[in-house]
């Protein structure tokens, strides 16, 4: 049987935001998504969790319209793009490396703190920097995901979401749904 050349299609799309909280006890830090960007306190067991920070997000789950084999993205919090805010991370190593192939490196984000010990795999990376690719002209540049799990302290971290779902097209936009 031939393998699938996939023409991979965002389904499932949702803005939103990525909500960063932190436990003053036990100063763990966690993440999720959410539709609210609330900011209230709560105790949950031993946990006292307060918002530290919230950031426009979208998610998407990927489609082939080839094949109609569905990729779920649910363990992605959003895409970040780096800003070279730290010269030892481990991101800003890498978005150099690659600069020099002319090769745009981005991070998929996963949810906290699950993220760090179990990351997006390397299958899902590899599907993310496909469908990004499929819509460019890679003889000028490509792009390149890669885990969130390779950035050392998140708290130094000063990356931004990528919230506009056309902003790595060529394609011009469409008509696009207001957040709220």
């Amino acid at each position: 049987m031939v393998e699938c050349e996939h023409q991979w299609e965002m389904t499932n799309t949702q803005f939103a935001f990525v909500v960063f909280e932190k436990c003053s006890h036990c100063q763990v830090v966690r993440s999720y998504f959410s539709k609210q960007d609330t900011w209230d306190d709560y105790m949950e067991d031993e946990h006292h969790w307060s918002i530290v920070e919230n950031a426009q997000t979208f998610r998407f789950d990927l489609k082939c319209s080839n094949c109609g084999e569905h990729v779920a993205f649910d363990d992605l919090a959003g895409l970040l793009y780096c800003t070279s805010c730290l010269e030892d991370c481990e991101v800003e190593i890498q978005r150099k490396k690659y600069e020099a192939e002319k090769t745009w490196v981005l991070v998929g984000f996963g949810f906290l703190p699950e993220s760090k010990s179990t990351p997006l795999s390397g299958a899902k990376l590899q599907i993310l920097s496909d469908y990004f690719n499929q819509r460019r002209d890679t003889s000028r540049s490509t792009i390149k995901i890669i885990p969130n799990s390779l950035i050392t302290n998140i708290s130094l971290c000063r990356g931004e979401f990528i919230h506009d779902v056309g902003m790595l097209s060529l394609e011009a936009p469409g008509e696009r749904t207001p957040l709220f």
